[in-house]
Order: structure tokens, then C-alpha cells, then sequence
């Protein structure tokens, strides 16, 4: 895969995914492209995947934590339902927790008098209350939810195995989806992996994940094996630690290129893990 070809691709301007491209997107893309690689993932999945780390952070592409300080106004907006008028919503404007705790408290699993904030969103899926975080293995270190590593394991696991709603990436396919050539994908539809809003967030769904299939296709994921790429497109800065581990149970082939994805995977996270704090 030719990785610079692919942010390329992202960087234009007409690809209507970001309106300029920072070093912290390029980072972190690459950290998700990488795992979807290490995956076998295919190009439409993974562009899927992209599309939804898009909106789900904010155009971020890195692990957020859900922002709950709203206006009384734009809370009426959000939550019509639980805050029908100003005067409902004026004692949760401001306040986080207490909005946190309101919203999603006695629901998503959640049992304890703090469990709303607790359990708020996190990470690059946004995974919200103690039934979800326990899907992950969670539930006694919620933070873990922002570390990139984790962030990016939540995303993969629950979109490919249907964690979030039920729903999986496989759901969505299409016979011009399965093939390298052609399209197909229902991306708008697949909203429904993280959330049933396919109304309002769904034609944004479907927007990101073409515009990522299209870069994607331009660096040609999917034609060539790991150990085909060039040198490590991500440089580590001075001062940066590059983590590695042997591999276990492999022939000395296979560990090689276990061992060189491994270390393209953990620069690229390394770097993501300097904006999630």
C-alpha cells in the first residue's frame, strides 16, 4: 500500500473529509489504517471504520472524551424530550456531571448514583455506560477508553463483531462491496453499527466513507502484503519511544513480518497517544 498516496488523498481539499489535515489526523489515521492491515480487514470495512472514527470524534481521528457543557438552549436541542423547555434545562447547563448523570443515569446498564458520568462517552466509538465499557473489559478503569491502543481495539471489535447494537460490518455488504474493483458498500445504512440515528448522521456516514474507499483505493489497500511497504512513513520525534516486542509461536519468516507490522502499528500509536492526553 502506498500510504503517501493515501494521505494525499486526504489532504485534498475536494475530498470533503478535512478542511485542512494537521500532523495529529495524519497520526492517527495512520495508526487506524495500520490496525486494518494487521487485520486483513477489507477496503470498504475499513473505510467504514474511518468514517465513523470521523464523526464519532468530531473530525478529531483520535480518542475523545464526550463534551457535556452545554447551553440550557442547546440542551433543549440535544435532549428535546428530557428538557422540553429553558426553564427544565437551566439546572443542567454547565454542569457536566450532573447533565451526565441525568441523561444517561438508570439506562445503558447503568445502576450507581455516578454511573452516567462515570461511563460517559469515550474514546474513538464514544462506548457510553457500564453495560457497553463492560463489553470491553472496562468497567474498573473506564479512562482506558481514551488510550489510543484500546481506543482502537473498541473501534475494530465492535464494529466487526457487531459489540455496539448488534449490527456488524459484514450486515452491510454488498456483492460490488466484496470486490477490489467496484463499489457497493451501504455506508449510510451501517450508522446503525454505533447508533440507530441513521436519519440525521447517516448521509455524513456515507459522505466520509466514500471520500476514505476513494483514498483508500488511490494507495492500493489491499493489492500488496504488509511486508511489501516501504520504510515507516511515521518518523518518531526526538525523545519518542518506539515499543517493541518479539513475536511468539511463529516461524522466523513470519515473525519478521509480524515483528515489522508490529513496529509500523506501535510508532503510529506512540504518536496518537501524545494528543490523547
Amino acid at each position: 500500500m502506498n500510504r503517501a498516496a493515501f494521505h494525499a488523498a486526504l489532504r485534498d481539499p475536494a475530498s470533503g473529509v478535512f478542511k485542512t489535515y494537521s500532523s495529529k489526523q495524519f497520526e492517527s489515521a495512520e495508526a487506524i489504517v495500520l490496525e486494518g492491515r494487521r487485520r486483513a480487514v477489507s477496503l470498504c470495512h475499513l473505510a467504514a471504520i474511518l468514517a465513523e472514527a470521523h464523526h464519532e470524534t468530531g473530525g478529531a481521528m483520535r480518542p475523545v472524551e464526550e463534551n457535556l457543557n452545554y447551553s440550557a438552549r442547546r440542551l433543549t436541542q440535544v435532549w428535546p424530550a428530557r428538557f422540553p423547555t429553558l426553564a427544565s434545562a437551566e439546572p443542567y447547563a454547565g454542569n457536566p456531571r450532573k447533565l451526565a448523570n441525568r441523561v444517561y443515569g438508570g439506562r445503558l446498564g447503568n445502576v450507581e448514583g455516578d454511573d452516567g458520568w462515570v461511563f460517559r462517552g469515550r474514546g474513538l466509538a464514544q462506548i457510553t455506560g457500564r453495560a457497553n465499557y463492560g463489553k470491553f473489559g472496562l468497567v474498573e478503569t473506564p479512562d482506558r477508553a481514551c488510550d489510543p491502543a484500546t481506543a482502537i481495539r473498541i473501534l475494530f471489535d465492535g464494529m466487526e463483531r457487531g459489540l455496539f447494537t448488534g449490527k456488524r460490518l459484514t450486515d452491510f455488504d454488498t456483492d460490488d462491496s466484496r470486490s477490489t474493483v467496484a463499489t457497493g458498500y451501504r455506508y449510510a445504512a451501517s450508522r446503525a453499527i454505533i447508533n440507530g440515528d441513521i436519519r440525521q448522521n447517516g448521509p455524513k456516514i456515507e459522505a466520509y466513507g466514500r471520500a476514505f474507499e476513494a483514498a483508500l483505493r488511490a494507495a492500493g489497500y489491499g493489492r500488496e502484503s504488509a511486508s511489501s511497504d516501504p520504510a515507516v512513513v511515521v518518523v518518531l520525534r526526538p525523545g519518542a519511544v518506539d515499543k517493541t516486542r518479539g513475536a511468539d509461536g511463529v516461524n522466523a519468516s513470519q515473525g519478521a513480518k509480524s515483528n515489522r507490522l508490529r513496529r509500523l502499528i506501535e510508532a503510529a500509536v506512540a504518536f496518537l497517544a501524545r494528543w490523547a492526553k
